[in-house]
């Protein structure tokens, strides 16, 4: 038997080298090297509250550190009063009742999409998500063995599939659909009969309902979030809610976020959870039950500031000659069309760009703003901007941007 070249042994695995990386990490990275070198860099590409922790939420976690009980393993599911508080949260902001054993606390929204998927997909099951949609969706159902189905919906439909799209997407191995209203990365709220249609559309034809609210409280104008499982308690049994702390809190560095799904889903979660990172750091743990135990008030004063970032910014980006940007009514995203300025030579280097991936490039080297590409979304011809950032910050980077392109 011959043996292995290094070469034939040191080849990675096909299901990681499938997979893309985080193009909003990407943008935000290179920006962050750009600003240590020394460049003037408006950041607009993490999804990153800029306004600090609440007080309250700080203190909890300086006084965690203090006691010995948080220096010791926990339950791998989470904090048994963690867990009780979001069991009541749901019943507070969603309107139904589940247990707190239906509840799995992980490190960060994105563990807990993650480990929906590794438990729920075999080899080869499909999985509709909704484009516009976040970058890491389709990634993780990759690494699942799973086949990400797209189903695009644009700006004049508010982003917002339609059940005859869904239904035309359907197969026989159709075994999830993604739901994620107010939306990343299109700010876009969805009507409630929308949502109610996907939650029985779902039930019908047996498919999981994996609901993204990450950013239920991050509503503006008349939009509500309509929640699936309140929507249509028939779904409730084949529903897992992703949450957690990062933007309602304005706690992203935390790393906390939760599952919350039907209990047999939550002892699987569990089981995984114990092979990959245990529990969650209990002193993150402490301070995220001083967030979702405590009132919104501080929740709605950020909304107030957002809200207006959320006017300034739309309007600067329509006042720039070629750009399109919807309004969004929920989230902290804008989404914005600019294939109008494509194959056109903009800044002073007369740059001409054939996809958006290649704007959004020049325009972080040229004018040295940060905004990711639509093509990590599946919406190419589109940039998001985040204003999750100063309002200072949020004028000179439309400044910019509106000096490059025009």
């Amino acid at each position: 038997m011959e043996a292995m070249t290094k070469a034939q042994w040191q080849t990675l695995s096909d299901r990681i080298n499938t997979v893309a990386p985080s193009a909003t990490l990407a943008v935000d990275s290179k920006a962050k090297a750009m600003k240590a070198a020394g460049l003037d860099v408006i950041g607009f590409g993490a999804g990153e509250p800029n306004f600090p922790t609440p007080a309250n939420v700080v203190k909890a976690a300086a006084d965690a550190c203090l006691d010995p009980k948080n220096y010791k393993y926990t339950p791998t599911p989470g904090l048994p009063e963690l867990r009780e508080a979001i069991a009541a949260k749901v019943l507070r902001d969603s309107g139904y009742e589940v247990s707190a054993d239906q509840v799995v606390v992980t490190n960060g929204g994105k563990q807990a999409v993650y480990e929906s998927f590794q438990i729920l997909l075999n080899d080869g099951d499909e999985v509709i998500i909704p484009a516009p949609y976040w970058t890491s969706y389709p990634e993780a159902v990759k690494l699942a063995g799973g086949v990400p189905v797209e189903v695009f919906a644009g700006a004049d439909v508010n982003f917002e599939p339609s059940l005859e799209a869904l239904e035309a997407a359907r197969t026989e191995r159709t075994k999830a659909i993604i739901v994620n209203s107010p939306n990343n990365p299109t700010g876009a709220v969805w009507k409630p009969e929308t949502v109610e249609a996907i939650g029985r559309w779902a039930v019908e034809h047996h498919i999981w309902v994996i609901s993204d609210e990450i950013y239920e409280h991050l509503n503006y104008d008349d939009a509500r979030t309509t929640y699936i499982g309140a929507a249509v308690p028939e779904c409730r049994g084949q529903l897992l809610v992703l949450n957690g702390v990062a933007k309602t809190y304005a706690m992203p560095g935390w790393r906390v976020g939760w599952m919350v799904a039907p209990l047999e889903v939550a002892k699987a979660a569990t089981k995984l959870q114990g092979h990959m990172t245990s529990n969650v750091a209990n002193i993150s743990q402490r301070a995220a039950l001083a967030a979702v135990a405590g009132p919104l008030d501080e929740v709605h004063e950020m909304r107030k500031a957002f809200d207006a970032r959320r006017r300034a910014i739309v309007a600067a980006l329509n006042d720039i000659e070629g750009v399109n940007c919807p309004t969004p009514t929920g989230a902290f995203y804008a989404f914005a069309d600019i294939t109008a300025l494509l194959g056109k030579p903009l800044g002073p280097n007369g740059t001409v760009s054939d996809t958006s991936a290649d704007f959004a490039a020049a325009l972080l080297d040229e004018a040295h703003v940060a905004a990711v590409p639509g093509e990590a979304f599946g919406a190419p011809g589109y940039l998001r901007f985040s204003y999750a950032l100063a309002d200072e910050d949020l004028a000179e980077g439309m400044r910019r941007f509106k000096e490059w392109a025009n």
